[in-house]
């Protein structure tokens, strides 16, 4: 699949590696390839982003960021699974702050600091695998032959879990990617 990737989309793919080696995940996942997204410039899904108020360094890629960081804090889960547990009378929020208080900040993020070093190259999560696919699909349905990095964040916005969810609340849906994109096609499959 990776030989109909655009270099801007390989980039993207290589950039996430990167991002889970910096914080020693132990795989990479969805929120990597939506940080090496937001790393990326002068490509379709920068322009995209720009648009819509969250490219380069600004303030809304900065919330992004914070965003995902405090939903890593949280095991990875999403405001709509905080919220389930939150309903059966589970603070997620407390839970974090007891494990933090006794093992440090971050605990709860499946990072390895200060664990055994990393050797060898780290799997892709189920999640970024589906990202992939997903993307492929997009790319199908859009009737284009190589899957670019736009086509990553369209697929990134229908997949459910953290990184639509923190698009979403920052007004990156796949109908206001399909808007500054262009339709080229129906957005996904």
């Amino acid at each position: 699949m990776f030989e109909r990737f655009t270099k801007d989309a390989r980039a993207v793919v290589h950039g996430a590696v990167e991002h889970a080696e910096r914080t020693q995940a132990g795989a990479v996942g969805a929120e990597h390839l939506l940080l090496a997204l937001l790393d990326r410039e002068g490509s379709r899904a920068s322009f995209a982003l720009t648009a819509l108020g969250i490219g380069g360094d600004g303030e809304g890629a900065v919330s992004v960021r914070r965003a995902l960081e405090e939903a890593r804090r949280h095991a990875g889960l999403s405001q709509a699974e905080t919220e389930a547990l939150a309903g059966l009378g589970i603070d997620v929020s407390q839970i974090v702050a007891r494990v933090e208080e006794a093992h440090g900040v971050g605990a709860m993020s499946g990072d390895r600091k200060g664990g055994r070093p990393w050797s060898g190259r780290r799997p892709f999560g189920r999640d970024a695998k589906e990202v992939l696919e997903k993307a492929l699909r997009v790319a199908i349905a859009r009737r284009e032959r190589y899957i670019g990095d736009e086509h990553l964040l369209l697929a990134l916005t229908v997949r459910p879990g953290v990184p639509a969810e923190v698009l979403a609340d920052h007004g990156v849906t796949q109908e206001t990617l399909t808007r500054v994109l262009g339709a080229g096609g129906k957005a996904c499959a």
